[in-house]
């Protein structure tokens, strides 16, 4: 059996999501206590893969994910799992909900109940948490330094000494978190009709439309982007990179196209995997971008190349000597 690293400790989403791979319950599972160190263990060969947040339905791209995946040895995202999110506030045994006067919990998940707080505990602080069940977990510290904490519902289910003291407390309902499997590179998903396919894009110089020739390759070959987001690359202040979701797989040639002219405007470009979507979703083609358009005109400007080899080997269509 595989061997998996996750953004621990237990009872986060991220092994919830991790739990939706179908060999995990039984494999052997590893908490990691960062991105960093999950996906660590994946590059130094301690873990099989790897499951990590990359993106909230609410706060956008999970930065920690985005920066580590970016660089360092290669790493490839073979896998998506969507989770809903829910969040209870915990506390320890005697605290009540007019006793709270700090909470801890990851900054994505306090960005998803901020206003619940400002409307029931105004004058709380924030402590920040490297993850909602370390934060939860935390509490049971006798020198904990904060009164409650905010976490998925199954922490509080897993913990008898942890009561919750209120539930559904995040400000969307409809709130998802997108999760990753990231691998070392291999034998990439086969394709399915229903992919995604995820690249790093350094911006190769701070230019007007520099941007828009990135983007231009994708237009001009009808691959619609499902998410784009700029990071530092921390070399100097206004130097990026984008890290871009585009519908469809390497192995489609609309895509392989696009990757290929946003090699030769931008050679660092990394490619970060070509994976089913977890929605199922089959990707739209128009006509003029599927494979068949793309062997069709190969075929047409390859006739054109032949026919004008064949005339010039019989010497018709050259040009006259004086």
């Amino acid at each position: 059996m595989p061997t998996y690293s996750f953004l621990g400790p237990e009872g986060t989403f991220t092994e919830a999501a991790l739990m939706q791979v179908p060999d995990a319950p039984a494999a052997t599972r590893i908490p990691a206590a960062t991105v960093n160190a999950a996906l660590d263990a994946v590059r130094n060969g301690t873990a099989d893969a790897a499951m990590v947040p990359i993106e909230n339905s609410v706060e956008g791209g999970v930065t920690a994910t985005l920066d580590a995946i970016a660089g360092g040895d290669e790493l490839r995202i073979v896998r998506e799992v969507l989770v809903p999110i829910s969040f209870v506030l915990v506390a320890r045994p005697g605290v009540r909900l007019g006793d709270v006067r700090r909470v801890s919990t990851h900054g994505h998940a306090w960005a998803q109940c901020r206003l619940w707080m400002d409307a029931n505990i105004p004058a709380v602080e924030y402590v920040p948490g490297s993850s909602t069940a370390a934060a939860a977990v935390g509490l049971l510290d006798p020198d904990c330094h904060y009164d409650a904490a905010v976490c998925a519902p199954l922490v509080a289910q897993e913990r008898p000494g942890l009561p919750v003291l209120a539930e559904n407390i995040g400000d969307n309902p409809g709130a998802v978190t997108r999760f990753v499997l990231v691998s070392r590179p291999g034998q990439l998903p086969e394709r399915t009709g229903a992919d995604k396919t995820t690249v790093v894009v350094p911006l190769p110089e701070d230019r007007p439309g520099a941007l828009m020739e990135i983007l231009d390759q994708f237009a001009a070959r009808g691959v619609n982007l499902s998410r784009i987001e700029s990071r530092p690359t921390g070399q100097y202040l206004g130097h990026y990179f984008f890290s871009i979701d585009a519908d469809g797989h390497v192995a489609d040639q609309r895509v392989a196209d696009a990757l290929a002219g946003l090699h030769r405007i931008s050679p660092a470009t990394r490619f970060l995997g070509s994976y089913p979507r977890a929605d199922r979703h089959p990707v739209e083609v128009q006509a003029h971008t599927s494979d068949a358009a793309f062997a069709a005109a190969r075929a047409w400007v390859g006739s054109i190349l032949d026919a004008e080899s064949v005339q010039a080997e019989s010497g018709y269509g050259a040009s006259p000597t004086a």
